[in-house]
């Protein structure tokens, strides 16, 4: 364990590692909506990943101490998996992968304003406020670059991606205020159990086609690799390098997304996406960190609580 040092040979493998597991779900996802209803791709991701996570969260008593909390358990679940798998999955049958990754990158910036709106007045320290106003600059042009550039998007569906960073960056003050105590692995099994059972007869009742094994395939990507492998990655990446810079990999996840976007589906790098993404990548990171790597321990929020699995 190196949580305050530099990073071990290990703990930049599983940084590695983290950076792409979060950072190709959008690819998945793109690829699973062309024959799955979004709904069904939500019942199956978290139905089969909770079904791999439940013997370790069995094992080490993480899902008996979760059930004890069960509605705040059901309410996190709500906000950080039921609302955003089903909003990407609809917002990916028209935006592109890799603008959905970027967009969905603004978590710090939406998680500062909730921050400052509960009295947390370091939101207004002058690096992290010239990050939040670069930040949201950078998110009007990706927005607005079709309109500005020529080119044509989906305003609805990059609201929906917005409203899921939203989300995201609420989920870890459930978990902050209401689950502090309750271990992190069985926090997400259940969590991942409660949404997969809630979204199963959906997910039967909204698809209408029979699913291409090219969906299949990227379902189960997504419930094997993206979720299960990449939570039980995220856990050992926070005892490698502590809980403050772990969820850093999440400023390398939009560069994922965007490649894996123009290679693999030939989605095309245009002026607005080029120039709004390092405005977002830049004001996150000030907004987030004031600029500084490691946060002072006073401040630093537990990012590590609640990561935003895409």
């Amino acid at each position: 364990m190196n949580p305050h040092g530099g990073f071990s040979r290990r703990g930049w493998l599983l940084f590695g590692a983290m950076a792409l597991l979060w950072g190709v779900p959008y690819l998945f996802i793109s690829v699973a909506v062309e024959s799955l209803s979004p709904p069904a791709i939500v019942a199956g991701r978290t139905l089969i990943a909770a079904l791999l996570l439940l013997p370790f969260a069995i094992r080490g008593g993480a899902l008996k101490a979760a059930w004890k909390h069960w509605p705040w358990v059901l309410a996190f679940g709500l906000v950080e998996m039921a609302g955003p798998f089903v909003l990407l999955g609809h917002a990916e049958m028209t935006l592109p992968s890799g603008m959905t990754g970027l967009l969905v990158a603004t978590v710090p910036l939406f998680a500062a304003l909730i921050a400052l709106s509960g009295g947390d007045r370091g939101v207004l320290r002058p690096a992290r406020g010239i990050g939040l106003l670069v930040g949201f600059v950078g998110v009007a042009i990706v927005v607005a670059g079709p309109g500005l550039f020529g080119g044509d998007m989906s305003l609805l569906a990059a609201g929906e991606v917005l409203l899921v960073a939203v989300l995201y960056a609420i989920a870890p003050f459930i978990v902050a205020r209401k689950l502090a105590d309750v271990p992190s692995l069985g926090t997400i099994t259940l969590s991942l159990l409660m949404i997969g059972i809630l979204y199963l007869p959906i997910g039967v009742f909204t698809q209408h086609e029979v699913p291409t094994l090219t969906s299949i395939g990227a379902l189960l990507a997504l419930a094997v690799v993206c979720t299960a492998v990449a939570f039980l990655a995220f856990f050992a990446l926070i005892r490698e390098v502590g809980p403050v810079r772990a969820p850093l990999f999440t400023y390398v996840n939009p560069v994922v997304a965007i490649v894996l976007g123009a290679i693999v589906l030939a989605e095309p790098l245009t002026p607005g996406l080029l120039i709004g993404f390092p405005l977002i990548i830049a004001g996150c990171w000030f907004a987030a960190t004031g600029g500084r790597l490691r946060p002072p321990a006073s401040t630093a929020p537990d990012l590590a609580a609640a990561p935003p699995a895409p």
